[in-house]
Formats: C-alpha cells, sequence, structure tokens
C-alpha cells in the first residue's frame, strides 16, 4: 500500500509533514464535495426513474384498457394484452435498477462519507489540538530562565509530556490519513461496478424479455403489411365506387322507396317521421317510425323500448291531411287516439300511406287464412313507389333552399360575374352569389351586404320567400341601370378578384351605375298607377271605400289574403272585419293623412318616403330601389305620427316587407308620437307573426305607449290567444335567461320550438293564423 504521509516525517514535525497534511486535507475536503454532489445526483435520478415507472405503468394500464375494448377483434386485443404484460416485466425490471443503484450508489457512498470521512475530520481536530498544546510549551519552556530552577523543571516535564502526547495523536492522524486514501478508492470502484452491474442484469433481462417476443413482432408485422394491402385495395374500390356514385344526378331524382310485407325480419317499413304531441302546444318531434307484427310503433333511440301507436292495423285508417299548416301530412287514426305524421317529402308520405294500408290488409289475411300466408311466403310481394312527373307546385314545396332560389330568373348566374350555378346569397340585397363575389361582399360589411350559404347554412321561411321577391334580375336593373352610359364592362367569372372587387364596390358601396330619380307615377305592387283620392274614391264605394279610408286593419287581412292566394268568402270577409274592427278598438286610424300616405301626387317622392309608400304597398323592388337610391331605412314621416317604414310595413300586413327592412338595419324599436313601435302595431292589427319576427329580433315587449299599454295588455284586451301566448313565452324566457345571469342559456327548447312553428306558419299559411284570431274574436 502507497503510503500518502511518512511516519516518520510525523515525528520530525518537519515543514514537509506540515505541507503533505495541507495536501491531504484539501484533497479530502475536495472528495467529500464530489461524494455529496454524486449521492444528491444519484437520489434524483432514482426518483426521475420512479416517476417514470409510474407514468410507464400509467400507460400500459391505458394499454389494457384498449385491448379490453377491442374485444372483438381478437387480433387487437391478444396483440395489446402481450404488450402491456412486456412493458409489465420492464416496469419490474426497472424497478429492481433502481432499487440496485440506491443501494450500491446512495446507501455505499453515504456510509463512507459519514463514517471514514467523519473520522477523518474527528483525528484532524485533535492533531490541531495537540499541535497548539505542543507550540505552546516549547514557546514557555523557552521563555523560562535558568536561575528560576522550579520553573524550568516544570516547563521541561510539560514539555516532555506535550511532545509524547503529540506523537502519539500525530501517528494516529497519519494513520487516519493513509487508510482514508487507500479505501476511498476501493468503496469508490466497488459502487460503480455494483452499479454497471445492475445496468448488465436490467439489459440481459430485457433483452431476454424482448427475445421471446421477437417471433410474435414478426410475425404480427407480416399480417399488418397484408392488412395494409388489402386496406389500400379496399380504399380503391370505395373511392371507384364513391365516384360512380357521385357521378350520378340526384338532383330531380328521389330515393326509391320500398316496404316488404314478407320482410324476414318482420319489419313491413322503417324510417323517420315528424310525430305531432298531444300536448296543449302541438310540437312536433322526429322519431323513428316502423311497422311490425301488425303493429305501427316508434321510438327515438335505438336502445329504447318501442313505443305503440297502433296495436292492430286491422282497427285503425289512415287519410291524407292537407288541411293543417305543415306539408306531406297524413293521419293514422283508430277508435282510441289519432296520430298525425309528417313525412319529408310527398313520395315518402305515399310511400308509408300505402305501406300501412297494404299492412291493414294483410293483417285481415293473416288473422283470415293462414294458408294465403304461407303461399306469400314462398313468392314475397314487394310494392314500390316510382319517381315519375309532379306537378310545379309540389316540386316547388319538396325543393331545398338552392333550387327555390336558382328558380326565380336571374338567380342561376352570380349576379356580378355572371359564374353558372352560385351557392351564396346576399340576403338584404336578395341576389346569389357565387363563392369569389361573395367573400368580396362580406368584405364589404354587413351594413352593406349580409351573405349566407344556400346549401350549407339553415333558411327561414321568411328569409327564402324574401329572396323569391326580389332576384338578381330585378337588383341589376337598379344597381346597374346606368351601366352602359358610363362605359363601363362588366367583370366576367374569369377576371382577376381586383377587377371583380372594384365593380362590385362601385356597384354597391358608391352606387355609380344607380340611375338618378325621375319624376314619375308610382305604381302598386299589381303594376296600376295610384290615382289622386278624388278619382280613387270614385273607384269604390260601401265597404270598400270605408276600408280605404280608415279601417287599416282590414285592409291588412286583405292584403294577407292576396299574399296566401286566398279568396275568403263573403261570411268570412264579414267575421273577420267584425273581429278587426273589435280589435282596433284600441288602435285609433290616421283618417285623412293615412289615406294621403297610400295614395300620392305626380310629384316624385324622396327616396325616404318611396320606401315608406312602398312599404305599405309591399313592393319590395321599390323598396330596394328606394334604398339604391340613398333612403334612410328608419327614416321617420313627421306628417304621419313620425311613423316609419317598419310600421308602415307592419299596417301593410306583409311579413316578407318587415324582414326585408330588418335585414337592412331597420330598428325595431323606433316609436311614432304615440309611443307605439311595430311590436305595438303588430298587436293591434293581429298580426301573429310579425309579432314573432319582432320579438325574436329583440323587441322591447315591456314599452308603453302614450295611454300606458304595453303589447301583452293590449293583446289582453283584443282577445288574441296566439299573440297572448307568445308574448307571454317571451317574457318567461326573458325571465330565465336573466335569472341564469351572464352565461345563461339563450332559451328552453320548446320556446325556440313554438316560435319556429309560428314563424313558418306566418310564412307558409298565414290564413291558419288568420282563421285562430277570428275564432278568438268571436269568443271574446
Amino acid at each position: 500500500m502507497k503510503v500518502t504521509v511518512d511516519f516518520e516525517e510525523c515525528l520530525k514535525d518537519s515543514p514537509r509533514f506540515r505541507a503533505a497534511l495541507e495536501e491531504v486535507e484539501g484533497d479530502v475536503t475536495e472528495l467529500e464535495l464530489k461524494l455529496d454532489k454524486l449521492v444528491k445526483l444519484c437520489i434524483a435520478m432514482i426518483d426521475t426513474g420512479k416517476a417514470f415507472c409510474t407514468a410507464n405503468k400509467q400507460f400500459m394500464n391505458g394499454i389494457r384498457d384498449l385491448a379490453q375494448y377491442s374485444f372483438k377483434d381478437a387480433l387487437v386485443e391478444n396483440s395489446l394484452t402481450k404488450f402491456s404484460d412486456t412493458l409489465q416485466e420492464m416496469i419490474n425490471y426497472h424497478n429492481i435498477l433502481f432499487d440496485q443503484i440506491q443501494r450500491s450508489i446512495k446507501t455505499q457512498l453515504q456510509t463512507f462519507v459519514k463514517e471514514d470521512i467523519r473520522k477523518f475530520k474527528d483525528a484532524k481536530k485533535q492533531f490541531e489540538k495537540v499541535s497548539e498544546e505542543k507550540e505552546n510549551a516549547l514557546v514557555k519552556n523557552a521563555q523560562v530562565q535558568r536561575n528560576k530552577q522550579h520553573e524550568v523543571e516544570e516547563a521541561t516535564n510539560i514539555l516532555t509530556a506535550t511532545r509524547k502526547c503529540f506523537r502519539h495523536i500525530a501517528l494516529d492522524y497519519v494513520l487516519q490519513i493513509n487508510v482514508l486514501q487507500s479505501k476511498r478508492r476501493a468503496e469508490i470502484l466497488k459502487s460503480m461496478l455494483s452499479f454497471m452491474y445492475a445496468h448488465l442484469a436490467f439489459f440481459h433481462q430485457g433483452y431476454d424479455l424482448f427475445s421471446e417476443l421477437e417471433p410474435y413482432m414478426k410475425d404480427l408485422g407480416a399480417q399488418l403489411d397484408q392488412l395494409a394491402v388489402d386496406a389500400a385495395k379496399e380504399k380503391r374500390d370505395m373511392e371507384q365506387k364513391h365516384s360512380t356514385i357521385q357521378q350520378k344526378d340526384y338532383s330531380s331524382d328521389d330515393t326509391k322507396l320500398e316496404y316488404n310485407v314478407d320482410a324476414a325480419n318482420g319489419i313491413v317499413m322503417e324510417g323517420y317521421l315528424f310525430k305531432r304531441a298531444s300536448n296543449a302546444f302541438k310540437t312536433w318531434n322526429r322519431r323513428w317510425f316502423s311497422i311490425q307484427n301488425n303493429q305501427l310503433v316508434y321510438q327515438k333511440k335505438f336502445k329504447d323500448n318501442p313505443t305503440v301507436v297502433v296495436e292492430d292495423l286491422r282497427l285503425c285508417t289512415v287519410k291524407h291531411c292537407e288541411d293543417i299548416e305543415r306539408r306531406f301530412c297524413f293521419e293514422v287514426v283508430s277508435p282510441t287516439k289519432s296520430c298525425m305524421l309528417q313525412a319529408d317529402s310527398e313520395k315518402l308520405r305515399q310511400a308509408w300511406i300505402k305501406a300501412v294500408q297494404t299492412s291493414i290488409a294483410t293483417a285481415y289475411r293473416e288473422k283470415g287464412d293462414e294458408s294465403e300466408k304461407q303461399e306469400k311466403k314462398s313468392s314475397p310481394s314487394t310494392g314500390s313507389l316510382e319517381s315519375g312527373s309532379e306537378s310545379k307546385e309540389k316540386l316547388l314545396k319538396g325543393e331545398s333552399a338552392l333550387q327555390r332560389v336558382q328558380c326565380i330568373p336571374g338567380n342561376a348566374a352570380c349576379c356580378d360575374c355572371g359564374l353558372a350555378d352560385p351557392r351564396w346569397a346576399s340576403i338584404n340585397l336578395g341576389i346569389t352569389l357565387c363563392i369569389e363575389c361573395s367573400g368580396i361582399h362580406r368584405s364589404l360589411g354587413v351594413h352593406f351586404s349580409k351573405v349566407r350559404s344556400l346549401t350549407l347554412d339553415s333558411w327561414e321561411p321568411e328569409l327564402l320567400k324574401l329572396m323569391c321577391e326580389l332576384g338578381n334580375d330585378v337588383i341589376n336593373r337598379i344597381y346597374e341601370a346606368k351601366l352602359e352610359k358610363v362605359g363601363i364592362k362588366k367583370p366576367q367569372s374569369g377576371s382577376q378578384r381586383q377587377e371583380k372587387e372594384a365593380y362590385i364596390r362601385a356597384k354597391y358601396v358608391e352606387r355609380k351605375f344607380v340611375e338618378k330619380q325621375a319624376a314619375s307615377v308610382p305604381l302598386l305592387e299589381s303594376g296600376t298607377k295610384v290615382l289622386p283620392p278624388s278619382q280613387e274614391e270614385k273607384r269604390h264605394s260601401g265597404p270598400e271605400k270605408s276600408l280605404l279610408a280608415g279601417e287599416q286593419g282590414a285592409a291588412s287581412q286583405k292584403v294577407r289574403s292576396s299574399d296566401s292566394g286566398i279568396q275568403p268568402s263573403a261570411e268570412d270577409s264579414r267575421e273577420h272585419l267584425a273581429s278587426t274592427v273589435s280589435a282596433n278598438s284600441l288602435y285609433e286610424p290616421e283618417g285623412d293623412k293615412q289615406e294621403s300616405s297610400v295614395f300620392c301626387d305626380s310629384k316624385q317622392p324622396s327616396p325616404g318616403l318611396q320606401l315608406y309608400r312602398a312599404a305599405f304597398e309591399k313592393n319590395l323592388p321599390h323598396m330596394a330601389e328606394a334604398l339604391a337610391h340613398g333612403a334612410e331605412v328608419n327614416w321617420v314621416n313627421v306628417e304621419e305620427n313620425k311613423a316609419t317604414p317598419l310600421i308602415q310595413a307592419v299596417r301593410g300586413g306583409s311579413l316578407v316587407t318587415c324582414e326585408f327592412l330588418l335585414q337592412n338595419g331597420a330598428n325595431v324599436n323606433i316609436r311614432d308620437m304615440k309611443g307605439r313601435g311595430p311590436l305595438h302595431h303588430a298587436t293591434v292589427l293581429g298580426h301573429t307573426g310579425q309579432v314573432c319576427l319582432f320579438l325574436k329580433r329583440g323587441a322591447n315587449q315591456h314599452a308603453t305607449d302614450e295611454d300606458g299599454k304595453d303589447p301583452l295588455s293590449i293583446a289582453v284586451e283584443a282577445a288574441n290567444a296566439d299573440i297572448v301566448t307568445l308574448l307571454r313565452l317571451a317574457r318567461m324566457n326573458e325571465e330565465m335567461r336573466e335569472s341564469e345571469g351572464l352565461y345563461g342559456q339563450p332559451g328552453d327548447e320548446l320556446y325556440q320550438d313554438i316560435f319556429r312553428d309560428f314563424s313558418q306558419m306566418a310564412t307558409n299559411n298565414p290564413e291558419k293564423l288568420n282563421r285562430f284570431q277570428q275564432s278568438d274574436s268571436q269568443k271574446s
């Protein structure tokens, strides 16, 4: 063993010995720092490794959960189970590795530092203490005078004892230094060798584990290669099938609908139908219906137990329903109850009716003669409803928003560039656009153009009707009137985007191509000239004259009837006139002022007045022309109680006119001099559809007129049950939103369903609401 500090030098206590001690002491201090740092790093590594094992175990548990979920696929389940077991073994090996690292590095080196280095430090303290005592003894011995014999002997004895003690402690200290220097080599190398053997064992265990798994992994890899080939082949087949189906034209072709009374699963026919609920609100819900076991049943979800509508088809009958507001409806009637159903198309309705009728006949035959049933099973009969020619009216009822809007003249091509088959629309302008022009319109801002997709967005009935009232030809006659005169060339579909953008901005924002107003006599919607009041009075007599002079409610009813294409009978007219007069007891007519607002002289009115008059006349092209000439949509007629075009639209009785003004920025809460807004006027006149529209657009239902009456109190006095229901539901919904706070829901689903039903009824079948109003007035 190599001696770090010589024992002989220790006895001499030479400067060489002292220098050697300083070197050893510095080396031991640095060694202690290095070992402390290594132990801390080892502890951190072990903690991190244990966290890794924990995360790895969670990941392995996730693989096992996925394997249990894939129990229907044996290949996936077996593979994942085997992999998870292997990973669990690796986690166990990791834990063993970390335990061995803790024993070899952390425990062993910590023991060396705490025991051996501490002994060295204790020996150092004793050596330093005795070394100082020896120095003091030498100094004292040197200072004693020779004539003081007693002090000389005492100093000599102390020095002798101190030297003996110093030599003993110094020899022990040198021994401790030499032992420490020798032992530290063994301790460090022993711990590191143990650490490396732990890793060797870990990797050997992992190698052996994966060597056993390797054949299975190779076999699985070969299966995956074959699966990839099969998947690529299936993908090509599906793409080919997709391409073949996509090439077919489904624009006017309806799906072939079939029913089979001898189906193997016992289901004669199945599909979605709308069912009207039997509650007070008569809401419609979409359910999955089927005819099976001589019963008509439905269910909301596949796992739900079927609800039986008709227990025995032999006791029921089926018939068309044309007297309700919805299309494609039919009714299944049994002795105990009736069920109103709605199909998605006329073909589907005919198929369901035929299927029910055939099932009824089959049920009678099955009960009457079992032998016929056996013969029928040997040759199953299948009925089908083939697509054939339909009338234009039925086609319009069943077509999409895109098809219906494109049927309007000029709408089959983009309004601004002429590209065929436009799929976008500007709902406030009433035009169709291609996708590029629609993007430019969006950049103008919603105060100029509101863009909506004809295929991706949902369309409210009133918006769809608005689009059909205008169209590209009508708008272009207004906004491109001076196009040839100013010498501007209209861009084509292949033109640059910058050219299209400049043209669209000049057309709609700057309105450079709009013809200036010229003095002319306005036309009514029917195309006849408006005569002065004196000539008009000669053309009318009796009740008609009184209507034109002041009965606004009856006039609006007449306009609505003409809108819907229904000619009311004399009895219905008298009944409605009585109910309207009763409702108008709360509404004071404007008399001569109102009459002068309908008729005009030969002078060309201002754009605001033109918009005001056209709103009453329900003339959307004239309204669009007035807006193009700069009419303010919220223009106020100071001569007629500061009424706005929106109030005039209410008086005119047209829901589409109101929608057009709202889409162009009309304020639904502007009131006239009597404090009545559009919602007040619609309530007084009994226009249920307009009330529904204004409530959806945020009309203030709490506003009161000069008499202190809000719309709800007016509706209660007029005994209009429909409007009372709408206003009360709107208030309840408002209270629900306020109680739910800032992030509350916009209202319950029932509220939304009721307003949607009223909106569709007001647009598609306004005579239904008129009929409700008449019955309510008669009751009052």
